[in-house]
């Protein structure tokens, strides 16, 4: 039930694992400060209203094993520090684009 926007302060919980925020309102753009969060291995930000495109920081979360954006509003094209994080991590890539209008460079 979360509205508004994901604050950028969120960069500053480096020890933070796992963030599920996904099944809320949130809406804007993905903090590019969530790519400061080293630890994370799991993020969920799928079933949203979340726009824009998906920031290149995200490609620094290397610990990554989940990574859900399905069913927001984003767009663009998949930068290719994600692309890497992606191959590297093989992560699931329907996750990603299912319900969003991204572009998929990562091919």
């Amino acid at each position: 039930g979360l509205t508004g926007s994901i604050p950028p302060e969120i960069g500053y919980l480096t020890n933070l694992t796992r963030l599920n925020l996904s099944g809320s309102q949130l809406t804007g753009q993905i903090p590019p400060e969530l790519g400061n969060l080293p630890n994370l291995t799991h993020l969920f930000l799928s079933n949203n209203k979340l726009t824009g495109g998906i920031p290149p920081e995200i490609g620094n979360l290397t610990n990554l094993i989940l990574f859900v954006l399905k069913n927001n509003q984003l767009f663009g094209e998949i930068p290719p520090e994600v692309c890497d994080l992606i191959e590297s991590n093989n992560l699931h890539m329907g996750n990603i684009l299912e319900g969003n209008n991204l572009i998929n460079t990562c091919e």
